[in-house]
């Protein structure tokens, strides 16, 4: 991270419109790293999300959001992507990996961001996932994010050049609790994210998916209020 002494470097930010990735963009800026923005339309059923992250790259002055079209849609594999039925009121302590898994999803943004840092001059790139609270995707793991710098110093004319590449995930061990609590000491606005996979067409959450089952999870234990909209079905 920045320190006072040093001047401000560029970063690559992987920008969901989520609360994690939003939280994520607010410390990074808090930390003095001029921000870059990476936002995917990739097929999401709730790509109301990109909106939700255009948002947040404005409020928080990114120097550039670039929001990327890849279509993973047209491969399938994932209930996010397809037609297939998002899994509701799922027990969110269970370990098999749920529907919702994307696949390869994080190695192609990560490598969408590596690529960008790279004519950037950035070292540094940064990703929100953690794997306290999550829904068991094998690509939010310390290991997985641990590997992917390691290939990616490997992969880089920088990085062989001696600019070595950093992976932020500072949110790996939090709890989606810890999460909010730093956000709200950030001043995050979390009326303005967006987590749900199934939200109705004008944007309400359905309370019902692993996201907005953890994200109500982390606000009460946060002893906070979530500022989401929920649908008129969606428990109280």
């Amino acid at each position: 991270m920045t320190t006072s002494e040093e001047p401000p470097r560029p970063a690559v930010l992987l920008l969901s419109g989520g609360m994690d990735s939003t939280t994520l963009l607010a410390l990074a800026v808090t930390k003095g790293f001029l921000i870059h923005a990476l936002s995917f339309r990739y097929g999401q059923r709730h790509d109301l999300e990109v909106q939700a992250a255009a948002r947040a790259a404005e409020r928080y002055g990114v120097l550039k959001h670039v929001v990327l079209d890849i279509d993973l849609k047209s491969f399938g594999g994932s209930a996010l992507t397809g037609a297939g039925i998002i899994p509701k009121d799922r027990p969110i302590d269970e370990k098999e990996i749920p529907v919702t898994y994307v696949p390869g999803r994080n190695t192609i943004f990560l490598s969408y961001a590596m690529a960008w840092a790279e004519v950037l001059g950035s070292s540094d790139l940064f990703i929100g996932v953690n794997s306290v609270d999550y829904s068991g995707y094998p690509d939010c793991r310390p290991e997985y994010i641990e590997s992917f710098e390691r290939m990616a110093n490997l992969a880089t004319r920088a990085a062989v050049g001696g600019q070595r590449l950093v992976v932020h995930s500072p949110f790996i061990r939090m709890s989606k609790r810890e999460i909010i609590e730093l956000g709200i000491s950030l001043g995050v606005d979390y009326s303005e994210t967006i987590s749900c996979y199934d939200p109705t067409a004008d944007g309400a959450a359905c309370g019902h998916c692993d996201a907005c089952q953890l994200r109500r999870k982390g606000f009460a234990e946060a002893g906070a209020t979530d500022p989401a909209r929920y649908a008129a079905a969606a428990p109280t």
